[in-house]
């Protein structure tokens, strides 16, 4: 029908003629913003179909609909099939589901940083150790301050190269004596065919290919632990988000505070009330702050629906990558 009449629907040009679901799944690819939006839905207010359509246009996580599963979504101009929406029987229902759902994610960032730093302690017996957390200084390292078997340590044992170049702590094989030539004893070392320096007795010597091994091996090591490093910071960085995450009440009322002047989590779920009687009591007592906009004009209040693409707007101004 798209097909033979046009695609009427109020999408995008590049989304014409796709499926509903097409559409759903590509917006959760392009990866939806952290902020989700709930509004009480005890009046029928007609408003609640602009803040679905408000949250659409700036790709909220989820709308959540307090109260009866019926809603006004004349509003919404279908854009509701494109979000996430779910519906709550009480405001203190989709409080405790959103924080829990918070609670569970920083179980799981740190379960998952926890499980990075314990195979990095079990690598520790290879190349690049780490300390207790993130680890800097390896046993059994590549270049660790107290290497064993390390490459290049400082008085390193059976190593290859100490502090000067010569003879490890051991005096077994360095990698060129102190004059370059001979070992620690001064009697030159001939080693193997192809060897750099020599063992105790002369007849074993480091291997070039097997000192360039070493070192590609060093270097694979040395990557992934960079990468696991990586991951162990975008992991602590998710968890502080997480952890500031904030229940946000938007209402004039006494107590709260300006919008102008509050700088929104990135982690939220913005509460938003019907037209006329506003938040409820139980929302405002459940909210970890309030926050109104600043009015200048005779009016009391702006429109539910206004307010509610000013605050997400506010959100998007403050953590959002702006869309050329």
């Amino acid at each position: 029908m798209l097909l033979d009449e046009g695609d009427r629907r109020n999408v995008l040009d590049r989304y014409r003629y796709w499926s509903v679901g097409a559409i759903k799944a590509d917006l959760d690819a392009h990866g939806r913003h952290d902020f989700e939006v709930a509004v009480e839905n005890w009046t029928h207010d007609f408003n609640i179909g602009s803040m679905v359509r408000t949250a659409n246009a700036f790709q909220a996580r989820r709308v959540h609909i307090v109260g009866p599963h019926k809603w006004n979504r004349k509003g919404a101009l279908m854009t509701e099939l494109y979000q996430h929406v779910e519906n709550h029987p009480s405001i203190t229902e989709l409080v405790e589901c959103w924080r829990l759902r918070i609670a569970g994610e920083i179980a799981a960032a740190r379960s998952q940083a926890a499980a990075i730093a314990f195979h990095m302690r079990e690598s520790a017996g290879g190349v690049g150790g780490v300390d207790d957390a993130h680890g800097v200084d390896g046993v059994l390292g590549v270049g660790g301050a107290d290497d064993v078997q390390g490459v290049g340590g400082v008085g390193s044992a059976y190593g290859i190269g100490g502090a000067d170049g010569a003879v490890g702590a051991n005096g077994i094989g360095g990698v060129g004596g102190t004059d370059g030539v001979n070992g620690a004893d001064g009697i030159q070392r001939a080693g193997a065919a192809g060897g750099i320096g020599g063992g105790v007795d002369g007849t074993q010597g480091t291997s070039v290919a097997g000192v360039a091994d070493g070192v590609e091996n060093a270097s694979g090591t040395a990557g992934r632990k960079a990468v696991q490093l990586a991951r162990l910071a975008e992991l602590d960085a998710k968890i502080a988000e997480l952890e500031a995450a904030r229940v946000i009440a938007l209402d004039i009322v006494p107590g709260a505070v300006p919008m102008e002047t509050y700088r929104f989590p990135k982690r939220c779920l913005m509460l938003f009330g019907a037209e006329g009687p506003g938040l409820s009591k139980k929302a405002l007592e459940l909210a970890d702050d309030v926050v109104y906009i600043s009015q200048f004009g005779s009016v009391r209040s702006i429109n539910a629906g206004a307010a509610a693409a000013v605050s997400m707007h506010a959100w998007i101004a403050q953590h959002a990558v702006p869309q050329v």
